[in-house]
């Protein structure tokens, strides 16, 4: 099977998987996509457009994350400084960040069910400040990134925290 952007996919069950495929905006980082619930979506094209999005990004998408990802760090050195703990890596500001962030390699690729309903596109990546939960950024619509924070595997704090309202929040760190 072929999907735009991404050439032939193998069937995987419920999802199709890509050879390793060049990504700009993850530092030229080769990346297997996951796509879920192509086969029964019924606007396939909003597939392809996400990734063609995704794929033409390049790093000043994760510099205007750089807030939002450098609030997520200090969210967590705050809630292990309550309990004792003060080995957390130490950066500096927003624009050292990405210093202490090791990419993924894989991106899945999925229609959010809530909210707007667009098709988004979210890794997980390994961060020095939170080994355990690392790093998840969503980009909505293959366009912007919408959420940053643990890797949860929502799409949207709406999704996230069940609450519609939240739909339209940007970047967050930490629970609302």
């Amino acid at each position: 099977m072929e999907i735009p952007g991404l050439g032939t996919v193998e069937d995987d069950d419920d999802s199709y998987v890509s050879d390793p495929v060049t990504v700009p905006v993850l530092g030229d980082a080769e990346c297997q996509f996951i796509v879920v619930g192509y086969d029964d979506d019924d606007a396939q094209e909003d597939f392809h457009a996400a990734i063609d999005a995704f794929l033409a990004l390049d790093a000043s998408a994760l510099r205007a994350a750089e807030p939002s990802v450098f609030a997520y760090y200090q969210d967590v050195r705050s809630r292990l400084a309550e309990v004792g703990i003060d080995r957390v890596v130490a950066i500096a500001g927003p624009d050292d960040v990405w210093d202490h962030v090791e990419f993924g390699w894989e991106v899945t690729v999925e229609r959010d069910w809530s909210g707007d309903r667009q098709v988004c596109l979210s890794t997980g990546s390994s961060c020095a400040w939170e080994r355990e939960h690392g790093l998840q950024i969503v980009f909505r619509g293959g366009r912007t990134v919408t959420k940053v924070g643990p890797f949860d595997g929502h799409l949207s704090n709406a999704s996230a925290y069940g609450r519609d309202e939240l739909a339209t929040s940007s970047t967050t760190a930490a629970e609302p």
